[in-house]
């Protein structure tokens, strides 16, 4: 059985700000990571928040972020919530 293989949770509106910070526009910071612009403009909208490993790593190149820098992450326990917005394994409410 193949294990999946492992995704950064990343947050659009971080990297937006960093990019930004760094006066980079959106097509620029894209080449520079090696992706396309229009799957940045995803991210940074956060229609997506998944990243591969080695994709991830291109893009914290092209912003200029070490590797042991946390700031491009999103936060794991939000990612865990239910779709009703209930974190991952609480109870549901009791219907009156």
């Amino acid at each position: 059985m193949d294990r999946p293989h492992p995704t950064y949770q990343v947050d659009g509106a971080a990297i937006r700000t960093r990019r930004m910070e760094l006066g980079m526009t959106l097509r620029g910071c894209a080449k520079a990571a090696g992706i396309s612009h229009s799957y940045l403009s995803e991210i940074e909208g956060g229609l997506k928040e998944d990243m591969r490993p080695p994709t991830y790593a291109g893009l914290r190149t092209a912003l200029q972020i070490q590797p042991d820098d946390r700031r491009l992450l999103g936060d794991e326990d939000q990612h865990r919530k239910d779709s009703d917005g209930r974190q991952e394994g609480a109870p549901r409410p009791h219907p009156d």
